[in-house]
């Protein structure tokens, strides 16, 4: 029973954490290595899921992925529902840690000497071969930090995720709200819950800090 929490703590953040990658690493590319109109806009629409308060990013879920939001109903075709599914917790934490990753990977994309890239144009490269094997591995530290810190987001939210998807246990229950719910009851418990998730953020930070002092 307590082992299930944290299964599905993993889970939730390993996918929100490949969400997180995959929608972001472009808009972080954007931001870091283009000018273009409504940059700002996109800007601020990134930063405003790190400064709201959980509660309410969970209420504007609710209304854009409910199941009786346009979004909610065509993700409930493809069998996505963001309530009382661990689905859902991850679409939760993808919106917690989108942000979070963009703010850590822009800055490694706008540091990419732009003079390497020209050369690399000048040799016949595509802009598709150029991002892969150019500017990504030139800001490869920075898109890690994000990763790893948008994984740490992903396993430490609790209050938009109960807040839109749901308290369910073996469903939407993660280590961080079985911590909530065992601090009454279970002092043990919430303690060990507690300990895993230190140790889970820690490690993780302390392994990408120390692969990329190595590296250097």
């Amino acid at each position: 029973m307590i082992l299930l929490p944290v299964w599905l703590s993993l889970k939730i953040a390993l996918l929100a954490t490949l969400a997180t990658l995959l929608t972001g690493l472009p808009v972080a590319w954007l931001l870091g290595r283009r000018s273009f109109p409504g940059r700002g806009l996109l800007e601020t629409v990134v930063l405003v899921p790190l400064v709201m308060p959980p509660t309410v990013l969970g209420y504007y879920l609710l209304v854009l992925f409910g199941r009786s939001a346009p979004l909610g109903e065509w993700l409930g075709q493809v069998g996505i529902t963001l309530e009382f599914s661990w689905r859902g917790a991850a679409i939760a934490a993808w919106v917690g840690a989108f942000g979070l990753f963009i703010r850590a990977a822009q800055p490694g994309f706008e540091r990419v000497d732009r003079e390497l890239e020209e050369a690399a144009r000048t040799l016949g490269r595509s802009e598709w071969s150029l991002f892969w094997s150019v500017t990504l591995p030139l800001a490869w530290r920075p898109v890690v930090m994000g990763v790893a810190l948008a994984f740490c987001r992903a396993i430490g939210d609790v209050g938009m995720t109960l807040l839109a998807v749901g308290y369910l246990p073996g469903r939407t229950v993660e280590m961080s709200a079985a911590l909530s719910g065992q601090l009454q009851s279970n002092w043990g418990a919430a303690y060990l819950f507690l300990l895993l998730t230190v140790v889970f953020v820690a490690s993780l930070l302390l392994m990408v800090g120390h692969y990329s002092r190595v590296r250097d």
